[in-house]
């Protein structure tokens, strides 16, 4: 058995217990002790688990507190607008697309000069921004209602009804966490509009820095296999390429 396969099988036992040990792993695998406890080793290099005495565990990374954009805004910038750069070249003329919410969508609000006719529909008031100052009447802009969270998206009812009446031909997203369980958001409110988005568009393309892989926050709102496309940077790592790539319909790293 190969080592992606490998990975996978461990993260895939670590969903349906809270822990394993080495020697439970090592008979599901058909492999020696020390192969699994390798393997463990770079999972938790990765994020991706927590090693512990004689095993694994879930790595637990629930977080219901949600950060606030200017401090995310700092955080893996040139990866950001790496992943923006390539996540633009996606896009054509007159083609509607979805922003959600997060910095790295703003970074790609910023790249939308170049193409005419476009209609955007944003529920983030830092990428309606970046539209006006970038692409001033190039860009036909729908921005959502809703309540505002600290990362300065607009969610809640009024988004949800808004997003549900449109049709779209890309959604780009940004996440929290990227996990084999799926994609997560701190917030429950700002998770039910990114469905809602998913659900309006034809592809969703999700934007993601390598920081993002393994983590899980509160609210899972959507199956990896739902992701048409995944763009994140040079600073991933192989073995999280490995595990991931056989997860995800196609991934692009800038």
């Amino acid at each position: 058995m190969l080592s992606p396969e490998r990975h996978s099988r461990i993260l895939q036992a670590l969903i349906e217990v809270p822990a394993v040990r080495v020697a439970e792993l090592a008979d599901l695998l058909g492999v020696s002790d020390m192969t699994v406890r390798r393997d463990i080793e770079l999972l938790d290099e990765q994020h991706l688990l927590k090693k512990i005495h004689g095993g694994a565990s879930r790595l637990d990374v629930l977080s219901s507190i949600e950060p606030g954009f200017a401090s995310k805004a700092v955080q893996q910038l040139e990866a950001k607008q790496q992943i923006a750069q390539a996540a633009a070249r996606l896009i054509e003329n007159g083609m509607t697309i979805a922003l959600g919410a997060g910095t790295t969508t703003v970074q790609l609000a910023s790249q939308l000069a170049q193409f005419e006719k476009l209609t955007v529909i944003t529920n983030s008031i830092k990428a309606a921004q970046a539209l006006y100052h970038s692409n001033p009447g190039n860009a036909a802009v729908v921005i959502t209602g809703g309540e505002r969270t600290p990362s300065e998206a607009l969610v809640g009812p009024l988004s949800v009804a808004a997003i549900e009446s449109l049709n779209v031909d890309l959604c780009f997203l940004g996440v929290h966490g990227i996990h084999p369980r799926g994609l997560s958001s701190p917030n429950l409110p700002e998770a039910q509009t990114n469905a809602a988005f998913i659900e309006a568009s034809s592809k969703l393309v999700v934007l993601a820095d390598h920081s993002k892989f393994g983590l899980r926050a509160l609210a899972t709102f959507a199956p990896l296999e739902q992701v048409s496309i995944l763009v994140t940077d040079a600073g991933i790592s192989e073995t999280t390429l490995e595990t991931y790539r056989p997860l995800l319909n196609e991934m692009m790293v800038a």
